[in-house]
């Protein structure tokens, strides 16, 4: 090699250095690190080659008794311990102990509704009852809050434990979190059978109570539950109903065969058929059947003089599967009547436009209900005078389904990998069903609070957040972040990502470095500087125009800062002196390599005045986005 060639060489090799280098990256916690040392993660958002997760079968016979509120029942549970490690203990979720007396909280509850918590008994796990033996390891443990702890015979890597008991406790009548009475013959009950804890390679038991706004981290389970309510009751539920033809009379049956079927909204059954009797086969009770698989929880709703309304529609065209989408609500809530389209329209979209993914379920099923709340399958939503309002709604929640609950995310930790992603499918889907809308949910409240004390990091673990943090962090924060990602990679790279993310993570449980790693993996970009510093570092929306110049006849440059340092995309509204008006939209990527941008404009016209500003654009200063060209 002659010397002047090892000298280009060495330059070129001096500038790779430096540019790999510069090359942002993610950084990465030491409980992920140790992961990834084990081989359970990757930094490429593969699951790793030592992946693994437990999981559970439910069998579960619960009474609800509408008179005195109690939900009680008993439960066995094959749980199979797929980890590498040897379990010494469990961890058992109980999270009706919200309600109960002298439990941490970060909600308040009415003082009528502060009941005594979840009462067990007959507890055994592998035919033993905890205690006893060994006191130091089996000793058995009083509840904490919404965790009950004890210490276990081991539990081998690859080997199961067998668990049954019965429990009971007193269902909420007021102060409905996400659960509860709704009125005096309708009730939504979820959280109310004891569950063990996810047990997972990053943190080992799942051990962070459920305070009120966090919300849940389950492990993909099979539920078989067997429901008895009232003769006169209802029920809807998670997973597939096995015994309609027992509970249900022959042409309310019929009905719901039918609208399995039937692209338009039809009546299964209305108040006529309610005062007439000829809705449910009658008993002193009905036993309701449900089976439910590979899903990370199981609720249900009961009702005595609701009506249902139902349709269906293929959701993939591959296989002509179909959706079938319920409203079930109280006849007296008029908005409750468009509900049913709302909700069509929107697993038409989830499929078919974005994420556009088939919709994974057979039915989703919307319950009028007291709250603004996902579970598998289900929906429980309050009744809104406001139109445009009651679609947002519609929308957010059934998009749950895709994430948590498809994903399996850890919503208690990172609220912003399912609320994110809500908010954004709320704001794409809304103007879909009604082309009047511009939903701009959580835009201005960042606007207010970006910048100041209460503005964390999105990273910011949601256990260590309340009020406003919490909020923008889970919501609007995280739904620009995706929207501006989608906005810079183009729809069709955005969906490449998004679907390897789905593909890879669907049935398991994705932590942010997965969906990061998946997402550049998918869509063929790096897009690690953006989402360090949308997702991980401080810094505040704030751009500004610091001129607007002409530098020849047509040549005009309109220089822009990013004061606040956040990757906000740039929407300029330029005026003319004829009247006319021009609109300039660039991505965040323009942001890349530097805070200030010269934006090159070629017209014959005269500027008289440029705007920035956009529907999802949040700035602090709004006061610097207007230039007057004199």
């Amino acid at each position: 090699m002659n010397k002047g060639l090892q000298l280009a060489t060495l330059i070129i090799g001096c500038c790779i250095t430096q540019i790999c280098a510069a090359q942002t990256s993610l950084p990465i916690p030491r409980n992920i690190q140790k992961a990834i040392d084990k081989g359970t993660r990757t930094t490429t958002g593969q699951p790793g080659p030592n992946y693994w997760q437990n999981t559970a079968d439910y069998t579960i016979s619960v009474s609800f008794n509408p008179q005195t509120r109690e939900v009680s029942g008993t439960e066995k549970i094959h749980y199979i311990n797929h980890s590498t490690d040897t379990l010494h203990s469990m961890v058992f979720k109980l999270y009706p102990n919200l309600y109960k007396k002298g439990v941490e909280r970060l909600q308040a509850i009415d003082p009528e509704d502060l009941t005594d918590g979840v009462t067990i008994s007959d507890l055994t796990i592998n035919g033993k009852e905890p205690g006893g033996g060994n006191a130091h390891r089996r000793r058995r443990a009083a509840p904490a809050g919404t965790n009950l702890e004890m210490g276990v015979d081991p539990i081998m890597p690859g080997q199961s434990a067998e668990i049954s008991l019965h429990w009971s406790y007193i269902l909420n009548k007021g102060s409905h979190i996400r659960t509860g009475a709704v009125d005096s013959g309708a009730y939504f009950i979820a959280y109310f059978f004891p569950r063990v804890a996810v047990y997972d390679d990053i943190d080992g038991w799942n051990r962070w109570p459920y305070w009120g706004p966090q919300e849940f981290y389950n492990d993909f389970c099979h539920f078989n539950v067997q429901i008895t309510v009232p003769s006169d009751y209802m029920v809807w539920g998670t997973g597939t109903l096995k015994n309609q033809d027992q509970v249900y009379t022959g042409p309310v049956a019929q009905r719901i065969k039918q609208a399995e079927t039937s692209d338009e909204v039809m009546t299964i059954f209305d108040t006529t058929d309610l005062a007439a009797g000829t809705v449910l086969q009658h008993r002193d009770s009905n036993v309701w059947v449900f089976d439910a698989g590979n899903l990370t929880d199981f609720v249900f709703a009961t009702a005595n003089h609701y009506i249902w309304k139902a349709s269906s529609l293929v959701v993939d065209p591959s296989t002509g599967r179909r959706t079938r989408v319920d409203a079930v609500f109280n006849p007296k809530h008029q908005d409750f009547y468009e509900v049913p389209d709302f909700a069509h329209k929107t697993v038409e979209a989830m499929s078919y436009t974005f994420p556009k993914w088939p919709y994974p379920y057979a039915h989703e099923t919307i319950f009028d209900g007291l709250d603004q709340m996902e579970y598998p399958m289900m929906v429980n939503d309050n009744p809104l005078s406001d139109r445009s309002e009651s679609i947002e709604l519609t929308d957010h929640e059934i998009f749950h389904t895709m994430f948590p609950f498809y994903m399996g995310t850890n919503e208690t930790k990172y609220g912003w990998m399912d609320e994110g992603w809500a908010t954004i499918g709320e704001w794409i889907i809304s103007p879909i069903i009604d082309n009047k809308i511009i939903d701009e949910y959580g835009v201005q409240p960042y606007s207010r609070s970006a910048g100041t004390e209460e503005d964390l990091p999105i990273i910011t673990l949601s256990t260590e957040q309340t009020g406003t943090s919490y909020y923008l962090n889970s919501y609007p924060k995280p739904g620009m972040g995706y929207l501006y990602a989608k906005d810079m990679l183009g729809d069709t790279l955005f969906l490449r990502g998004l679907h390897q993310y789905i593909r890879t993570w669907n049935g398991h449980h994705p932590m942010p470095l997965d969906f990061f790693a998946s997402m550049n993996k998918g869509s063929g970009k790096n897009l690690d500087w953006f989402w360090k510093r949308w997702f991980y570092d401080n810094g505040m929306p704030n751009l500004g125009i610091s001129s607007v110049r002409r530098t020849s006849g047509s040549a005009w440059v309109i220089d822009i800062v990013n004061k606040g340092g956040k990757p906000i995309p740039v929407d300029l509204t330029l005026e003319y002196s004829d009247g006319s008006k021009q609109t300039i939209h660039k991505s965040v990527a323009v942001w890349e390599k530097a805070d200030t941008l010269s934006l090159p404009v070629s017209t014959a016209k005269t500027i008289k005045k440029a705007t920035l500003g956009g529907t999802y654009n949040s700035d602090t200063d709004p006061g610097d986005n207007v230039f007057d060209v004199k």
